[in-house]
């Protein structure tokens, strides 16, 4: 048995690493703020939905290429990512509360379904869009908590 052939594949490994670095990074900078507001769904939450979005979305291309390179391009990679996507929901709707006619959870659920994508895109390479949603999503989630702290006079909410 070819050791080194076992641990080949189309995407060099260090890229493999650094895909899966970014995609970790991005989340815990998402789940920072849900963190430091005690929500159910923090740091190692939101980090492993981006690691395992980014790594479901890495062996998705390495199978794809695999089976391309044997003549058989019949397989939709993103069927995977589809798929994923329906998962993510199922988990964030579990974040989700309603209690005495209010709602509770929304957005950390929404900020676990954009930790998803953002491992998605880091996982297919795409590490500048990964940087840039995280810093949007950043942004908003800490500028709008201001805004609706000061401006609206509203307590804390999720």
């Amino acid at each position: 048995m070819d050791l080194a052939a076992e641990f080949r594949t189309i995407t060099p490994l260090s890229e493999v690493a650094f895909r899966l670095a970014v995609a970790s990074l991005c989340g815990m900078a998402l789940g920072i703020d849900r963190e430091i507001r005690g929500k159910s769904a923090g740091l190692r939450t939101h980090m492993l939905v981006a690691l395992s979005s980014a790594g479901t979305t890495l062996v998705t291309l390495e199978i794809f290429e695999m089976l391309k390179a044997t003549g058989h391009t019949d397989m939709d990679p993103l069927r995977i990512v589809q798929g994923l996507a329906q998962a993510i929901g199922f988990i964030s709707a579990g974040v989700i509360i309603q209690a005495r006619r209010d709602v509770h959870g929304l957005t950390t659920a929404v900020n676990i379904w954009l930790c998803s994508a953002v491992g998605v895109a880091a996982g297919a390479g795409l590490h500048a869009l990964a940087l840039i949603i995280t810093l949007f999503a950043a942004a908003i989630l800490t500028g709008m908590h201001f805004i609706e702290k000061w401006v609206f006079r509203k307590g804390p909410r999720d």
